[in-house]
């Protein structure tokens, strides 16, 4: 929230010409975008800032906007000041907006593979293994192949074929 005062010093006008715009466009201030603050908060915020209360001062309760309030403000007021920060708002209102729209378009992407992949788990697993069975050492066979020497007859080794 920030108070009337604050905003015209902001936006390089006066308090009063300030409120003056604010009166001459209130229908584009609804209660979300700008109150006045009651006697109580008045005094509160005198007691608690420390403001002077002299002669000539505010003749009524100052005005509080919201973010919306400042925004909307830098469009009913002329000063140059007011200019500048009403288009940057503007851009920045189109740079969110891409952005924006960015990430939806990324977010319809990612739901589209997703959909694509939620088959291939079992696929894959299935590749997997059948890799690992390929990568395992071969088992023994239980019989083996050749000749083994049994014992030696006459001076030569007697082969038993397996």
């Amino acid at each position: 929230m920030l108070l009337d005062a604050d905003l015209a010093k902001l936006y390089g006008v006066t308090t009063g010409n300030l409120n003056k715009a604010v009166k001459r466009n209130r229908r584009r201030f609804p209660p979300d975008f700008m109150f006045q603050l009651t006697d109580e908060e008045t005094t509160a915020l005198i007691f608690q800032s420390g403001m002077p209360k002299q002669r000539g001062g505010r003749r009524h309760n100052p005005y509080a906007f919201t973010e919306q309030g400042v925004a909307m403000l830098s469009s009913v007021l002329r000063s140059q000041r007011a200019v500048q920060v009403n288009v940057a708002i503007m851009r920045a209102f189109v740079s969110l907006r891409r952005m924006l729209a960015a990430n939806e378009t990324l977010a319809r992407k990612l739901a589209e593979v997703e959909r694509r992949l939620e088959g291939h788990d079992q696929t894959i697993k299935s590749l997997f293994n059948a890799i690992r069975e390929l990568m395992a050492p071969p088992a023994k066979s239980k019989r083996e192949i050749g000749f083994h020497a049994v014992g030696k007859e006459d001076g030569r080794v007697k082969c038993k074929r397996q």
